[in-house]
């Protein structure tokens, strides 16, 4: 589901360009499937699904995998559309440390936005 943050946010990338400086390990959880997000000065160098054995990750993202499906979907739903829209409706939980994440906030939703199927 989140392989593809390595092509949108590789390295050199106008996306990883946003976020120079930015290291951190992002979790991302889809029902009891993590997959743990490498980032390193603004790029992503690594997604790498899981079972984990003992993870250390600054932030987790968790929602169910319908959920994730519903933000990910070329045009997403009202309460689907934002990652905050989906903790405000109790459908995403943040956790963890939340500095990095609120430090880097509209690079955290634009790499999520990034997975979203082009609309022609």
């Amino acid at each position: 589901m989140f392989d593809d943050l390595t092509r949108t946010a590789a390295p050199g990338t106008p996306l990883a360009a946003q976020a120079r400086g930015l290291d951190m390990r992002l979790m991302l959880r889809a029902g009891e499937e993590d997959t743990l997000v490498i980032i390193r000065d603004g790029a992503v160098t690594e997604a790498r699904r899981g079972p984990h054995v003992t993870p250390t990750w600054d932030t987790r993202l968790a929602a169910a995998p319908g959920d994730w499906a519903e933000f990910l979907a070329p045009m997403p739903r009202p309460g689907y559309h934002d990652i905050y829209a989906l903790l405000r409706n109790r459908r995403m939980a943040f956790e963890g440390n939340l500095l990095p994440m609120m430090q880097n906030l509209m690079y955290i939703k634009r790499l999520l936005a990034s997975l979203r199927p082009e609309v022609a």
